[in-house]
């Protein structure tokens, strides 16, 4: 008998997996998704199936924007076979690679339905697709639990483009660097900037803002328009754009089924954002920081424990379901391997989207574990931004995941750096390169 229970998984040669649609068997025979390329789409816009609409135009003061892409996100992926049962998935933006390991892939048949289904967990995020696919298709929805958010998802096999197998002749190479502004007729607009690499149609590129970038941006330049994308299991964003007559450039950003704006753009290739080490500081004008948060197993961790003593520290404010944060966090476990010292320290303080520390904790082991993390990483709060400031008083604000405190060994703070230009910026270079060389001046500082 099945149990009807959300999510009962089973030991043995079957496993058992409740989802909304009705409960199914997960088994070892062979999976009839096809190999090679597939082209999915998240609908961000729906009536709760994926369908095309006409949206309604952006309008701001002096601004109007009509989009044509009727809020459908698209991404590619390639089904990889490792024997004849058993696959893996790489997720595909632009240059970066994002595997989706085989454990986190379960096929099988909905006994209630008659329908073949899939589960593709991305599991450090809490996120996952669940869906039906029948030979070369597969319909399902996104689901983001801690949002209580769900986004219809469709795939169709051997589908080697992004947006369009059409190709129009671009109207002009955007190739740059631009002034930016998000949100555009709000109370608070955002600045950033645009850096755009194109080569015909293909586009790629990301915004940097100042709390962090947009990561690997993939897209399409079709005549005066502009499409960017990108789906990476815990963002789904949505840029698309025109090329006005003028040479500057008006679109929509779609962040999820959540947020909604329009930007405008110019080229300028002097702009540049605030500086990041002047965005969070110390109240007063102050000179340490202070916490006490258990790590999963229990243990109190303190700058005053005694592994942290006459060390340079670097405290990283993050949360596992953050990209970004994991961008940074490769950077920290590639500098530790790089430059093994007893002399410099890292912990990590996550700050995540679920209030049970039950959950959080088991999130963080699971982090660590995946991302072969070699420092402690430590339950600090909650995600909201207004929370988490609460747990470190000492700062104006958290404003950004994440934020990296850097330390030295008299426990002074000397630096605080808001967000992270990551591989996909052109700052990603500079940036390494000026955190060594800080690093290794606080080294070099008698204790």
């Amino acid at each position: 008998m099945v149990m009807r229970t959300p999510f009962i998984y089973a030991v043995g040669l079957f496993s058992l997996v409740c989802l909304a649609s009705g409960c199914f068997v997960m088994d070892n025979k062979y999976s009839k998704v096809a190999p090679g390329i597939w082209r999915g789409v998240l609908q961000l816009e729906n009536n709760g199936v994926v369908i095309r609409k006409k949206l309604k135009p952006f309008e701001a003061p002096d601004i109007k924007f009509e989009e044509v892409a009727n809020g459908e996100l698209p991404f590619q992926f390639e089904v990889n076979y490792l024997n004849d049962s058993v696959f893996d998935m790489t997720i595909i933006n632009g240059e970066e690679r994002i595997k989706v390991e085989k454990g986190d892939i379960l096929t099988g048949h909905n006994i209630e339905t008659g329908q073949d289904t899939i589960l593709i967990k991305f599991t450090v995020y809490d996120t996952y697709i669940h869906a039906v696919y029948k030979e070369n298709v597969i319909e399902g929805e996104w689901v983001v639990p801690a949002k209580s958010m769900s986004i219809p998802f469709i795939a169709h096999n051997g589908k080697g483009y992004r947006f369009t197998s059409v190709s129009k002749k671009p109207l002009a190479d955007i190739s740059g660097h631009w002034e930016t502004t998000f949100g555009v007729g709000d109370s608070v607009p955002e600045k950033a900037v645009g850096e755009f690499k194109q080569n015909g149609n293909t586009l790629r590129g990301t915004f940097r803002t100042e709390t962090g970038d947009y990561r690997y941006l993939d897209g399409e330049v079709q005549g005066d328009r502009i499409y960017l994308s990108c789906f990476d299991g815990s963002h789904a964003f949505l840029f698309e754009g025109k090329i006005k007559a003028d040479g500057s450039l008006i679109g929509s950003f779609h962040s999820g089924k959540s947020y909604r704006t329009i930007w405008v753009a110019k080229r300028n290739e002097q702009y540049e954002l605030a500086n990041p080490d002047s965005l969070t500081v110390v109240k007063g004008g102050g000179e340490t920081v202070d916490f006490a948060f258990k790590n999963p197993e229990g243990r109190v961790i303190s700058l005053h424990n005694s592994e942290y003593q006459n060390k340079v520290k670097v405290v990283e404010i993050m949360g596992t379901w953050c990209p970004n944060c994991r961008d940074e966090a490769n950077f920290l476990k590639e500098y530790l391997a790089a430059n093994v010292s007893d002399e410099v320290a890292v912990v990590a303080l996550a700050y995540e989207r679920s209030k049970d520390t039950s959950k959080s904790n088991a999130l963080i082991r699971l982090y660590k574990e995946r991302m072969g993390t070699p420092y402690e990483v430590v339950d600090a709060g909650t995600s909201n931004k207004e929370e988490a400031s609460k747990t470190m008083p000492m700062l104006n604000k958290i404003s950004a995941f994440p934020t990296t405190i850097i330390i030295d060994k008299k426990n002074r703070v000397r630096k605080i750096h808001t967000g992270f230009d990551g591989p996909a910026t052109s700052r990603y270079g500079a940036f390494k390169k000026d955190f060594e060389a800080f690093i290794q001046a606080l080294v070099a500082e008698k204790a």
